[in-house]
């Protein structure tokens, strides 16, 4: 019997029935944090072969760099036919990051342990049509990599996700007047921007190193009807608007990767949604080095919110982590408490929020509301490495690899399996679209000409073994 816990798997089970960095936080406009939004300007991107060099040097020292190679020809899906780029971002302090154009996303991130030694902390795929064929099996209809099983599904890996990251109740939502309808590609709902999301596409990228700093700029223009794949959800209009959305990647000498969102409505006259996260899956020991169950996690989160078992909020919608295992303020390890179903969780219901979600899959409310501030520290007690995670957003989402089966292969020829990563998908909270005028949910509308900016900040160090239990958040 197929389950509607799932992240990735149950988006098969309606096939038979998916600029540089803003540096100061007074620059940010956030939508739902109290913020203005940015009259920023708007990009048009209609192709895409636009030639890039080689190398792109630095002009101050030398240090940071940006290289671009030609990755591959894309197979499938929206941008089929073009060729994908992959930029190396290598940052002074010894960081590097390799970018995707298609899907805008991070394909790998190496930083030094407490040895020196560089270890890739990302999951990832080694070649571009690992990541054509996983991120459009959905639109395919088919079962990637292994033919007639049900297998992992679409993992999202390291991917840019809009034009709504997480889930919209019943794949529809009221605006403008009348009722949007969306791919039903996740169980009864829909996920990530339906079928062909925003990491389908091959977006255009436009290198740049200011200030020590390693940057690319990905661009794509998005036509209104995003989010409907009428040969597989017939009755679907998708999102209301056009979007000219831009994503900004930089490496900074002090080992962070910047994330710089920025999405302009192209409609003079209609509103539409808008919630955009980065989807990398962090393993701080290394992507092939086994489970996270035992790296060090600390949430700035004094509430989460408990779901149906589609993985829909449902009432309360924000439940007191104390006493739960949804208690991050202390750093402890992931694993600590992620098979007790005996422990309270604050629902009070026969079937617990971990059994829905065959782990952590849901979404903390971050404190201090409308501030760029410190949202999330993991560390590796093994290896030293530790990360710091920053947003602007409202909400996080804590998803521990739940699904992943045993049958991809990473970067380095190893299978990934359950548990083996963490995302920190930085946003704003699911099915917002549902609970428009309410204040306990900021809001997703972006208006007609109106431009949504957002960044996250992804830090990387070394700190001792016991750096991580040692995180409070209050």
């Amino acid at each position: 019997m197929p389950t509607y816990g799932q992240r990735s798997r149950r988006a098969r089970l309606t096939r038979a029935s998916a600029g540089a960095a803003v540096a100061s936080c007074a620059a940010l406009a956030t939508i739902g944090s109290g913020a203005a939004f940015a009259a920023t300007p708007q990009h048009k991107h209609h192709g895409h072969k636009q030639k890039t060099q080689k190398t792109h040097p630095t002009m101050a020292g030398g240090k940071a760099k940006v290289t671009s190679a030609p990755w591959g020809t894309i197979a499938a899906g929206p941008s089929t036919g073009q060729t994908a780029d992959l930029y190396t971002l290598k940052g002074a302090g010894g960081m590097k990051v390799n970018i995707s154009t298609f899907g805008a996303d991070v394909q790998s991130i190496k930083v030094p342990n407490n040895k020196g030694k560089m270890v890739d902390v990302v999951l990832g795929f080694p070649n571009l049509n690992d990541y054509v064929q996983d991120f459009t099996q959905g639109a395919q209809q088919i079962d990637w990599p292994i033919p007639g099983t049900s297998g992992t599904g679409d993992t999202y890996f390291g991917a840019t996700i809009g034009e709504y990251a997480n889930r919209i109740a019943k794949g529809q939502f009221s605006l403008n007047g009348q009722t949007y309808k969306l791919d039903i590609n996740n169980g009864v709902n829909s996920l990530h921007g339906g079928y062909l999301g925003w990491n389908t596409y091959n977006w255009m990228g436009s290198p740049s190193v200011t200030h020590n700093k390693a940057s690319v700029t990905l661009s794509e223009n998005f036509p209104a009807g995003q989010g409907c794949d009428k040969a597989l959800t017939p009755d679907c209009t998708g999102f209301p608007t056009a979007i000219d959305a831009a994503v900004t990647f930089t490496v900074t000498p002090k080992n962070a990767l910047q994330i710089h969102y920025s999405a302009t409505n192209e409609s003079p006259s209609l509103s539409t949604v808008i919630n955009l996260t980065n989807h990398s899956y962090f393993n701080l020991g290394g992507q092939a080095s086994g489970t996270i169950y035992n790296q060090d996690l600390a949430l700035n989160a004094n509430q989460y919110q408990p779901t149906d078992p589609t993985q829909i909020p449902e009432p309360p919608y924000f439940l007191n982590v104390k006493g739960t295992p949804f208690d991050f303020l202390n750093g402890h390890p992931i694993g600590k408490n992620i098979e007790a179903a005996n422990k309270p969780d604050g629902t009070g219901a026969s079937i617990t929020q971990l059994q829905y979600a065959h782990g952590y899959d849901h979404n903390w409310i971050l404190n201090q509301q409308g501030k760029y501030r410190l949202a999330a520290v993991a560390e590796d007690p093994d290896n030293g490495i530790t990360l710091w995670a920053y947003t602007d957003q409202p909400g996080i989402q804590v998803y521990t690899s739940n699904y992943l089966e045993g049958d991809l292969t990473g970067t380095t020829g190893t299978t990934y399996r359950q548990g083996q990563a963490f995302t920190l998908e930085t946003q704003h909270y699911p099915d917002a679209p549902n609970h428009q005028g309410d204040p306990a949910w900021p809001t997703v509308v972006l208006p007609a000409g109106q431009t949504f900016q957002s960044t996250t900040a992804f830090k990387f160090g070394v700190k001792g073994p016991n750096y991580g239990t040692s995180v409070h958040f209050k």
